[in-house]
């Protein structure tokens, strides 16, 4: 007990009555900030046109000693934006698509002998912790060796389980490259990298159809947490993917300003042609469903239902039909590269060195609505529902 005090510098006092010491609550008076919070001020530039950008990046793991190049912006491994048909497009713009867990081991064998044949060294295989995960993991990795990344995806990131396992994937597949979270403190992003990580996931409860802050009330502002795991990572050859929280291209550009390696994406690639699930028409009006990994509607459809002992996490929600996915990465991309120009940064890698974020009370003028993500605002319909819309 005096160790853990010693530790976390908490202060304790006496309970009446009793021999023994109770640990109080601690309060972090510094303010930590969200994507919201900042802006990014301009700077001084030779750069003449945004073309003059390079925005991909080239790494060497720390872990597995993998090289990697392109550009850092990953397809969030969830049901319904994970899949192979988003990675057969985000391949042809260098990003990486992490695939959800819940393909069969048939079903990558098949995708990878054809349509993924050339592009899986832009894929990462996600899997959970579980001993039925572990073996599904070696099953893909056999029947899929071209796969050099491996995703280990668990709500919470703290816990010993959890680093346990890292360990022993590390162990078990030296030279996979192992992304691996959520956290969102500099101690644990230490330790996951410590542990065989070579890509850190950062966010608690930033993402778009995630509840865990309203649930749970734990959480971290996801701009702050970015900054700190980043230093921490960076100072120990790592690398960090900032997952969740981002809007806009201009939430994105902020990541990467704030330090963050890759930026993962779930909402803001939700509703396309490529994702999974049904498309909904109410009113002439198409949809897409979108949900969390952990809402009752995932849970369900995986596991039978939501377990006694715990509760959903996470929201479903009805995403506007977007159209292709490609326009909405080539938009997001233009985004990177003028963000990179207003702050005189060629490359994608010098961003972080040449950012320089100012507190802000309001970020955009909305008197006309908020407007959408995407480059073209227009309604967008599926392919072969217009004439029958408009007959």
């Amino acid at each position: 007990q005096a160790s853990f005090r010693a530790q976390s510098g908490h202060q304790s006092r006496p309970v009446r009555g009793s021999r023994s010491f109770l640990s109080m609550p601690h309060l972090e008076m510094e303010m930590k900030l969200d994507f919201k919070d900042v802006l990014i001020r301009p700077k001084r530039s030779a750069l003449s046109s945004r073309a003059q950008v390079s925005i991909e990046r080239e790494f060497i793991f720390p872990n597995s000693k993998q090289v990697w190049s392109g550009t850092p912006i990953i397809a969030a491994n969830m049901d319904t934006v994970g899949t192979f048909e988003v990675a057969e497009v985000l391949a042809k713009r260098k990003c990486i698509t992490a695939i959800h867990k819940h393909y069969t081991v048939e079903q990558w064998k098949n995708w990878a002998e054809g349509p993924g044949k050339d592009i899986v060294g832009f894929v990462a295989v996600s899997t959970g912790i579980l001993e039925k995960d572990m073996e599904k993991l070696s099953q893909i990795i056999k029947a899929v060796p071209g796969v050099n990344m491996i995703c280990i995806d668990v709500a919470n990131g703290y816990s010993e389980a959890f680093v346990q396992c890292i360990r022993e994937v590390r162990k078990t597949y030296p030279k996979v490259t192992i992304m691996a979270g959520n956290v969102v403190t500099k101690e644990m992003t230490e330790e996951l990298i410590f542990s065989g990580a070579d890509v850190i996931k950062v966010g608690i409860g930033p993402g778009s159809v995630c509840t865990t802050r309203k649930q749970t009330g734990v959480g971290y502002p996801q701009l702050s947490a970015v900054l700190e795991c980043a230093d921490a990572a960076h100072g120990l050859g790592g690398r960090i993917v900032s997952d969740g929280g981002c809007t806009c291209p201009g939430d994105v550009c902020k990541a990467f300003g704030a330090g963050a390696d890759f930026v993962m994406l779930g909402g803001m690639l939700a509703g396309h042609e490529e994702c999974a699930g049904e498309t909904l028409e109410e009113n002439g009006h198409f949809f897409k469903v979108f949900y969390g990994m952990s809402s009752d509607t995932a849970m369900k459809k995986h596991s039978g239902g939501v377990a006694e002992y715990r509760s959903s996490e996470g929201k479903t929600v009805k995403v506007p039909y977007r159209g292709p996915i490609d326009e909405t990465i080539r938009d997001l991309q233009g985004g990177v590269r003028s963000a990179c120009t207003y702050v005189g940064a060629s490359t994608l890698r010098e961003l972080p060195k040449r950012t320089t974020f100012i507190r802000c009370t309001q970020q955009l003028n909305n008197v006309f609505g908020q407007e959408t993500t995407k480059a073209n605002p227009t309604e967008c319909f599926p392919p072969g529902k217009r004439q029958k819309t408009e007959a």
